[in-house]
């Protein structure tokens, strides 16, 4: 058993139960924007800062306390499923306790970074959740039998299956996904409730294509749709019944009966995150930066703190007035840290992070050369590469990737030598995100060990990808072309050795002016 007294808590707040949370109003050095771009500024040092949370070595086995009476290992399960496999689970009733072993370390940590910046919550009593001092469970699997089950079912919904007949777990929400679709009703909507909140909450659970929202029996309603109904099972497994602020806006989710969604117009009531070229519509257009600024000073407006958005954009997202990306409150710079220094230049963080947008500026830091600053399109590109690329493993280490409090990254004064610490990539032609209706935003998917590649030449073969991609430092586990040969899966060993062909290998010169194309697959050999 865990000591509790030693062991560092994660997400400590006070019980507030909102969604956005990270108690930006009361403590500047919160949540996710408390790992400093270099500088300290003498907070309360009885406050965990994220740094020390971190320091309790990681362990793929979590420990969760302060657990409602009434929980189901489904909800448990739930909270470590949009960041991984979930392999094992052990429920101690009597002690409101539970450890989750999720499949790799990695996973873990992206799960306890991300519970960082917003308090887990089940039944709206909120949890803390730890790394544990066991690296694996041991469970008898007789006494743990009800658990089991509904792992299993869980497991069989997360690889495409059905969970296996006689099982015990009858929960509906471990039955596959029937859509991809979303129709989710606000209950209690004491304050209004913007489609830019609702995607900044469910992108947590995977890439949302379009939301529509509507009134409908005098309710606010909206329809969300995935590119995958895995993703929509998760959201509504973890999100249904959560509230968005403190006591109020609490989520209704079922699934829709449709299983695409046509979205005419891009505006404050629907959105085509795949067609960002769509007309405005007779939507109303989004305020004026300054007059959102000016609404933001009233931080009282709102019940609970919000999350890692700024607060100046979350107060006026929840006043409905404005859209979080492209204005000056929500910024779109990120900040990684425990690069490997001697390894990291500016191109390689601007290829990985180029597969969530487009890098528009990459600063490593003077004098903390494991840490850069990675300017994005806007916000939601951010939030993108944020919540796919914190935990992951880069050159050998596992990258933290936060918001950071800068709005812009400055370039060097002219005439001034930072060693090639900064770079411009603006004008980059290598941007995946530029052309309207881009096939792109529909191919986003998390870091994985098969990687898809397109514009091969025509003379290339087989033997030819497979040498290329071992010489990037790993090993080709699987290989298959598509029909016309231009484009084909490849398979690495790990993850981590995909990250690094991806890096060396995207817009690698195949000759006579081909250059490879290199993305994250969400299918397996």
């Amino acid at each position: 058993m865990d000591g509790i007294a030693s062991d560092v808590a994660v997400g400590v707040k006070r019980g507030s139960d909102e969604l956005l949370s990270g108690s930006l109003y009361n403590s500047p050095n919160s949540g996710m924007s408390s790992i400093s771009d270099g500088t300290s500024n003498g907070s309360d040092s009885k406050k965990l800062r994220v740094e020390d949370r971190m320091d309790a070595p990681p362990s793929r086995v979590l420990h969760i306390r302060k657990l409602p009476n009434e929980v189901t290992e489904t909800e448990i399960i739930a909270l470590g499923l949009p960041f991984g496999k979930v392999t094992n689970i052990l429920t101690l009733k009597g002690k409101n306790q539970a450890f989750l072993e999720l499949g790799t370390e990695e996973a873990a940590m992206t799960m306890v970074n991300y519970y960082t910046a917003v308090t887990p919550h089940v039944r709206n009593v909120p949890i803390y959740i730890q790394y544990s001092n066991h690296k694996e469970l041991k469970t008898d699997n007789a006494g743990n039998q009800r658990a089991q089950a509904v792992l299993q079912a869980v497991s069989a919904v997360q690889s495409g299956g059905t969970p296996t007949s006689g099982s015990t777990a009858s929960e509906s929400a471990l039955t596959p996904a029937p859509s991809p679709v979303l129709r989710i009703i606000i209950d209690n909507m004491f304050y209004p409730v913007t489609l830019d909140v609702l995607q900044q909450i469910f992108s947590k659970f995977g890439t949302v294509m379009k939301i529509i929202t509507f009134t409908k029996n005098n309710q606010f309603q909206a329809l969300l749709q995935y590119n995958d109904p895995v993703n929509a099972q998760q959201a509504k497994v973890a999100l249904d019944g959560q509230n968005i602020y403190n006591a109020c806006c609490t989520l209704r989710i079922d699934y829709s009966k449709l299983v695409n969604l046509n979205v005419k117009y891009n505006n404050d009531k629907s959105r085509d995150y795949t067609r960002p070229e769509l007309p405005a519509g007779d939507g109303q257009p989004a305020v004026d930066p300054s007059v959102a600024a000016a609404f933001s000073k009233d931080s009282n407006s709102l019940l609970g703190a919000l999350s890692p958005l700024s607060a100046a954009a979350a107060a006026a997202a929840a006043a409905g007035r404005v859209a979080l990306s492209g204005h000056s409150g929500a910024s779109g710079v990120l900040l990684a840290s425990n690069l490997n220094e001697e390894m990291v230049t500016p191109q390689s963080l601007f290829t990985l992070f180029g597969v969530y947008g487009d890098v528009q500026r990459v600063k490593i830091l003077y004098n903390k050369k494991d840490s850069a600053l990675i300017q994005m399109a806007d916000a939601n590109q951010a939030q993108l590469a944020m919540s796919h690329l914190n935990g992951q493993k880069m050159y050998g280490k596992i990258i933290r990737v936060t918001m950071s409090k800068h709005q812009t990254v400055q370039l060097p004064r002219e005439g001034l030598d930072d060693q090639g610490l900064t770079k411009d990539f603006t004008n980059s032609p290598l941007h995946r995100f530029k052309k309207p209706g881009s096939k792109n935003f529909q191919n986003i998917f998390p870091p994985s060990a098969t990687l898809h590649l397109s514009n091969i030449p025509p003379d290339i073969t087989e033997e030819d990808l497979r040498v290329l991609f071992s010489n990037s430092g790993g090993t080709v586990k699987a290989f298959k072309f598509f029909q016309d040969h231009k484009m084909a899966l490849l398979q690495m060993t790990t993850v981590e050795e995909a990250i690094q062909a991806l890096i060396d290998l995207h817009n690698y010169n195949m000759g006579d002016n081909h250059h490879l194309r290199v993305s994250f697959s969400k299918s397996t050999i």
